[in-house]
């Protein structure tokens, strides 16, 4: 058996997230039955470096899977590239040795979540950015992300309906810049990610940026380890997995 290791971008405007659930579209089970069809209807289980929700998409997923097919590692993106839907696109593959686990092995996430700021909506980047009316305090909100950088139990960005217990994670980088004249980035590199914690994070920086909360009230927030005290989970269609590190 050889172990995959696939770099996958994808779409995740049609899909109800990464995650297979009965009788939904998702994108591991196009991935997984594109692979049972190379495979001869046999069922071949990929494992990610984490689950996105509906709506969100990637650039820089990553996916691994054991195969007993010798097939060179550059011939992998084009063959599962010709039975994927238009949505996803394998951009690599590479052999890994058998100690690679695409989800455990990760040392560094990146997201980007993509703001339109500006008066009018555009109805052709409706389901990458978020649209934001207001003028944004760009300084503001990046004086408020110090806060949030560093080592913190993050339980406060962290959505109540999850059952992780461990909610300490590390913030690498976390800054707010303008973009293609009328886009504004967030971006935010980490250990790891609790459930909906980025978007919980734009929302309250939104806020911040907005002037409905003062920049120094998210260390207090963080500190109080509370949801409640945090703002609202700004919506998915911003949101890309930019990069993982290993």
């Amino acid at each position: 058996m050889t172990k995959i290791k696939c770099t996958v971008a994808y779409d995740g405007s049609g899909f109800h997230g990464y995650q297979v659930q009965p009788g939904k579209r998702t994108v591991q089970r196009e991935i997984q039955a594109a692979l049972a069809r190379m495979h001869h209807g046999q069922t071949v289980k990929i494992a990610a470096s984490g689950r996105t929700d509906a709506g969100v998409h990637a650039f820089g997923q990553v996916f691994h899977f054991d195969t007993p097919l010798h097939l060179p590692e550059e011939r992998w993106p084009m063959a599962l590239n010709s039975l994927l839907p238009e949505d996803i696109y394998i951009r690599e593959a590479e052999e890994v040795p058998d100690a690679f686990h695409a989800r455990y092995a990760v040392k560094m996430k990146e997201y980007r979540y993509r703001l339109l700021t500006r008066t009018e909506p555009d109805l052709f980047r409706r389901t990458y950015t978020t649209h934001i009316k207001q003028p944004l305090d760009l300084a503001l909100m990046n004086r408020a992300a110090e806060a949030i950088v560093g080592t913190h139990n993050f339980s406060c960005f962290c959505a109540a309906n999850t059952d992780v217990k461990d909610k300490v994670r590390t913030v690498y980088h976390l800054s707010i810049q303008p973009e293609n004249n009328d886009e504004t980035v967030i971006r935010i590199v980490g250990s790891g990610f609790l459930y909906q914690m980025v978007r919980i994070i734009t929302g309250t920086l939104l806020d911040v940026g907005t002037h409905k909360m003062a920049a120094e009230h998210v260390s207090e927030i963080i500190a109080g380890q509370d949801r409640q005290a945090a703002s609202a989970t700004a919506p998915p269609q911003g949101l890309t997995l930019w990069k993982v590190t290993y």
